[in-house]
């Protein structure tokens, strides 16, 4: 079905509120406990301010939320429905800011997306995703296994390049991956690819030669291409909560992060740290992995985000 249809039959809202349901329960659960004990007193308030902090909000949105409470609604009694739908409202406008489609310049062919994060994030999967999807919207394109430490990860990439219908570039364990990144950029240009997008060795932010081989990866791929990478992705997964904001800046000082992939909000109550980085941060969210299939990497979507996350209807 296409997204649009999905959309307009429930079928996409549905997903996501299921992928989000932990994150949705954790504050529905807690938001209830708080407001059926009494009137929203300032006790009242503290304890849901505790509670947005507890679900990876952040401090600066939990503020705001219980400030906006106090001056609409202080010593009334409220209902959970009023606390969530107050909660969704106030976090649509920085999850807004964030809100971009990842845009494919057909000027530049292949366009070249350069995928990277810390160990364990997701990082193939998002790949073998994100290929699937353009080619079955028609594009052309070449996958770059450039997790060269890995046999696993090359393994990985090649049986989703396989699913999805893509080739994929690879050399033997051990090989410089800045050099196969720009093997792979000249083999997809020759074939007419539309897009190359290159996987990275997973890589703890906070390791100085580890990251400094990513920058290598970036100048050897201007010398095939001036222009190129041109996205560069953090993939992220959302279980690790807070430290993502750590990732992300990190990240974005070394290699000039561009955008976020956010994964694995299916598994964890921490989904609420999406509005934290949106609120610390300000780096574009192209897309969310709500799900192990090819269809659960999304499109992010403020709005529909917001409201699933504290288990709303759309």
């Amino acid at each position: 079905m296409s997204e649009n249809g999905e959309r307009k039959s429930g079928g996409l809202f549905a997903r996501l509120r299921s992928g989000l349901a932990r994150s949705a329960q954790r504050l529905s659960d807690g938001i209830t406990a708080i407001v059926a004990k009494k009137k929203l007193d300032q006790a009242t308030l503290d304890e849901l301010e505790e509670l947005l902090v507890a679900a990876d909000l952040g401090l600066p949105v939990a503020q705001e939320i219980t400030a906006r409470l106090k001056r609409s609604k202080f010593n009334q009694e409220v209902t959970s429905e009023e606390i969530r739908s107050a909660l969704a409202e106030a976090v649509v406008p920085s999850l807004n800011l964030v809100e971009r489609p990842l845009h494919i310049d057909r000027a530049h062919k292949p366009f070249v997306i350069l995928v990277v994060g810390v160990n364990g994030s997701g990082k193939t999967t998002t790949i073998g995703k994100l290929a699937k999807s353009y080619i079955d919207a028609g594009r052309k394109v070449v996958l770059a296994a450039g997790d060269t430490f890995r046999a696993a990860a090359v393994e990985q990439l090649k049986i989703w390049g396989e699913r999805a219908g893509a080739p994929v570039i690879a050399r033997a364990t051990g090989a410089d991956a800045a050099g196969l990144a720009f093997d792979a950029f000249e083999i997809a240009k020759k074939e007419g690819a539309d897009i190359l997008l290159i996987d990275t060795a997973g890589r703890l932010h906070n390791k100085a030669d580890l990251m400094a081989e990513l920058q290598k990866i970036q100048r050897v791929l201007k010398k095939a291409e001036p222009s190129a990478p041109h996205a560069v992705l953090l993939v992220l997964d959302a279980t690790v909560g807070q430290n993502a904001i750590a990732q992300v800046q990190t990240f974005r000082e070394i290699i000039g992060v561009t955008g976020l992939v956010m994964t694995k909000l299916d598994g964890t109550a921490k989904g609420g740290v999406l509005v934290s980085l949106a609120e610390k941060t300000g780096v574009p969210v192209h897309f969310i992995g709500i799900g192990e299939g090819a269809e659960d990497l999304r499109p992010f979507r403020a709005e529909d985000f917001a409201k699933s996350l504290v288990g709303l209807e759309a």
